[in-house]
């Protein structure tokens, strides 16, 4: 059975109707509501997946958890032929697991082999995957670079104003990093962003967003994650990066390493745009800053 989760509603389910004659056993859901139940009743053994969102992103993480360490389902994600890169940047959540593109105007057929050469897995796609990996992360941290960041935070943000859901953004600043450029070389400058870049990654969970901003800076989505659940994430960070204080670098230097968080949380009604939340943790980092450092601060708690 091939799932065909038709959540634009531009008629994907029309055009793949023809399927059902070379013998394909097609079930529709048109909405993620739909996808999840559909995909809990009966596992399918394709999924195609025209979203809603710009790279489906949300999308992509609902099916990833729906299918399981368990069942390989190979995914077949539909995109705009004038801006497939949200889709390519999207669909890294899917790891290694079988997937590929389409257009979204490509032709039947075109369909079908693709389906065809998913379910059999005779393509691999290590090239691509290494690709697109390249041009979304960091080469220090391998967290994601600030356009490729901001497009998910959009599209989270988008999913939590749409689906009422909770979600937290929070902004890292490293302290007093410039004085360890001036101390040491920038060897050891890059080795202590490349540590803490590791140590946001090992401090967050798999459905969480990290990006390296620029320089010392970095950010982090946390979806589906209440304040205080964020309060405690954003201790968790915050002593994860002042214990890599000690010695870096082939000669032992001992460098101080701590950083300030400011973090701001929706509901998914109580603000108007990305623009807001950000610039609300933007206002509880200078707190965190002016009170000395190594610390988080919530925005709703300077109100």
């Amino acid at each position: 059975m091939i799932l065909v989760c038709d959540h634009r509603g531009e008629g994907l389910e029309r055009g793949l109707r023809p399927l059902q004659e070379a013998g394909f056993e097609l079930e529709i859901s048109r909405s993620l509501r739909e996808t999840r139940e559909r995909m809990s009743a009966r596992a399918p053994a394709l999924v195609v997946l025209d979203p809603l969102s710009a790279g489906g992103q949300v999308e992509l993480e609902q099916v990833e958890r729906l299918r399981g360490d368990g069942h390989l389902v190979p995914v077949l994600l539909v995109c705009d032929r004038r801006a497939p890169l949200p889709a390519l940047e999207a669909a890294r959540s899917l790891g290694d697991k079988a997937w590929d593109l389409i257009y979204r105007d490509a032709p039947l057929e075109e369909f079908r082999l693709r389906i065809e050469r998913l379910l059999g897995q005779v393509e691999t796609f290590d090239e691509l995957d290494e690709l697109r990996y390249r041009a979304s992360h960091d080469d220090r941290t391998e967290l994601l670079r600030p356009r490729v960041f901001q497009a998910r935070l959009c599209e989270h943000f988008s999913a939590a104003q749409r689906h009422e859901l909770e979600l937290a953004f929070v902004l890292i600043d490293l302290d007093d990093f410039g004085q360890v450029n001036k101390e040491f070389d920038h060897t050891v400058g890059d080795l202590v962003i490349t540590r803490v870049g590791e140590a946001i990654k090992n401090t967050l969970r798999a459905e969480d967003v990290a990006g390296r901003l620029g320089g010392d800076e970095f950010a982090v989505v946390l979806p589906y994650t209440s304040p205080v659940d964020a309060a405690r994430a954003v201790q968790r960070l915050c002593q994860t990066i002042h214990a890599l204080t000690g010695s870096v670098g082939r000669d032992g230097r001992q460098v101080g390493v701590s950083a300030s968080l400011g973090f701001e949380t929706t509901d998914g009604r109580d603000l108007d745009s990305v623009h807001t939340l950000r610039h609300h943790a933007e206002l509880a980092l200078r707190q965190a800053k002016r009170a000395g450092g190594n610390a988080g601060v919530y925005y709703r708690s300077l109100l």
